[in-house]
């Protein structure tokens, strides 16, 4: 990770010279889609997406799953087993990676809404949404529509709002995707 020097604006750089190409990259890509936020109501939507995020869309979801019938009750109880691992691993991962988030290691990356935690990777929002949408598209692909925009909705929103890194984005993605695919390979979609 980059480090801002606190007497003037340039970056301090990482020993390894591919790293901090990366890193300088990353920070780049990270605040130049953090400065769309600076927009009211870009910052408001996006806002919004991830407090949707937080779980209240994917609570619905099974919800809306549960009073259906057996098969959509069987969809749902697999989504929420393998969204507690999903949560087991996420919290692992962030208590031992301890990466600040880009608001927090950058003063010019802004934070557009408060972090449900400290750190950054992986994101968790985006591990829940990939997983939750692989899932529930296994079991009802007609699905598609609405929870494929949300995911990538949710995904950006959370580099959009300074809360994230897009290498904790893609990881977090990565890790929901697999644990969705593991947790099809133990229990396939009856879809």
């Amino acid at each position: 990770m980059i480090a801002m020097n606190k007497i003037s604006s340039r970056l301090v750089l990482p020993r390894n010279t591919v790293l901090a190409r990366f890193d300088v990259l990353e920070y780049r890509l990270c605040l130049t889609i953090n400065q769309t936020s600076r927009r009211e109501v870009v910052r408001c939507f996006f806002a919004g997406i991830s407090r949707l995020g937080d779980g209240v869309f994917w609570y619905v979801l099974l919800a809306m799953l549960v009073i259906q019938g057996p098969a959509e009750q069987l969809a749902a109880a697999q989504m929420a087993a393998t969204a507690l691992v999903g949560v087991v691993i996420y919290k692992l991962l962030k208590g031992s990676l301890v990466r600040e988030r880009p608001f927090i290691a950058h003063r010019d990356i802004q934070c557009g809404c408060p972090p449900l935690d400290r750190y950054s990777f992986p994101s968790g929002h985006t591990l829940q949404a990939v997983l939750f949408t692989t899932l529930a598209l296994a079991w009802f692909p007609a699905l598609a529509p609405v929870l494929l925009p949300f995911t990538v909705l949710v995904a950006l929103s959370r580099v959009v709002l300074g809360l994230h890194y897009p290498t904790d984005v893609v990881c977090g993605a990565l890790i929901g995707y697999g644990l969705a695919q593991a947790s099809l390979a133990w229990w396939p979609a009856l879809a």
